[in-house]
């Protein structure tokens, strides 16, 4: 049985607040988590919508800095709907959030749009913070933790360590030039034990194009996912992460349904409440367990395949002519 994990970075738009000001959380709300326009909402209760219509649970890694400008209310109407749909709050933070808290910045300082900018004693204080936000909003003690646009480095598995959580799920073989400078390669594509937290890589496929390409709703096409799945399925993975955002199946401006990607949504969720042997999990009811060093070195990924990656940059291309 494959332990899929659906994972949504939840996030309200800091720089959307930062053009429009403190007064903006409302606009902000609308935009990067109800994903509210004209034509409906496609935003987490959408997706929960979705997940809950075919049986699957999510995890949503939550970001409770805006609590800095607006208070732990603000973080409240994201937490309280998820937990009572029954799905998993984990804890996400991203730091550009201190460059617009003020007085509210608890460093006193912004080093930097990723929490790797930060010293580890920074780190320890930040975790701290948004653990202790997290929980004012009625979430449960987290475990779990992804980095805002992946910014962490080993400093950042050793502070998650010390404050109390297990996990970590910011590392992207997928993404190796991304901002992630957790001290990890390509090939470590397995949940493992690192500086006392157990890291979970995002899932990712071989791409004719080149390298790899990482596990996210905008990146893959439906018949990549299914395609992913079903190998991790026929060489008895024990998970895989897929990667998506609560605003991710709008238009680049938030402000019209991106037709492409809501529709990829609804198709990966009824292909994955069908597959067999694959199944939805949450961190807070089945977390990933690392794999033994002795097996971390036989997982592969599917293999590229110049026909399924290449309808994939024909739909891309579609979707960006289209929505941006």
């Amino acid at each position: 049985m494959v332990a899929l994990y659906v994972t949504i970075d939840t996030e309200y738009e800091s720089g959307f607040t930062a053009r429009h000001g403190a007064g903006s959380r409302a606009a902000n709300f609308d935009r990067a988590i109800r994903g509210a326009t004209p034509a409906g909402d496609v935003g987490i209760f959408h997706q929960m919508d979705v997940f809950d219509r075919h049986g699957l649970k999510a995890v949503f890694f939550v970001d409770p800095m805006p609590a800095l400008l607006w208070g732990t209310g603000a973080i409240a109407d994201v937490v309280e709907p998820i937990l009572t749909r029954g799905h998993d709050v984990q804890l996400h933070l991203h730091t550009e959030w201190l460059a617009i808290a003020g007085d509210a910045n608890p460093l006193g300082v912004s080093r930097g749009p990723n929490l790797k900018h930060y010293t580890f004693d920074e780190q320890c204080r930040l975790l701290e913070l948004a653990t202790g936000l997290l929980m004012d909003a009625g979430a449960p003690r987290p475990i779990a933790f992804r980095a805002g646009n992946y910014g962490a480095n080993d400093d950042t598995l050793r502070a998650l360590a010390q404050v109390g959580l297990t996990h970590d799920s910011s590392h992207a073989p997928g993404l190796m030039d991304g901002n992630c400078t957790i001290a990890l390669l390509q090939e470590n594509r397995v949940p493992v034990e690192r500086h006392g937290v157990v890291e979970v890589p995002i899932g990712c496929i071989g791409d004719a194009f080149g390298g790899l390409r990482h596990a996210q709703l905008t990146a893959l096409s439906y018949r990549e996912i299914v395609a992913a799945l079903r190998h991790a399925r026929k060489q008895g993975d024990q998970s895989f992460t897929i990667v998506s955002h609560s605003f991710e199946l709008l238009c680049r401006k938030r402000t019209r349904i991106n037709k492409v990607l809501s529709r990829r949504f609804e198709k990966v969720c009824e292909a994955i409440a069908a597959m067999a042997d694959v199944e939805t999990a949450t961190y807070a009811d089945r977390p990933p367990k690392p794999t033994c060093e002795a097996a971390q070195g036989s997982a592969s990924v599917l293999p590229a395949a110049p026909l399924l990656n290449g309808s994939r940059l024909v739909e891309q291309a579609l979707a960006n002519a289209l929505y941006g």
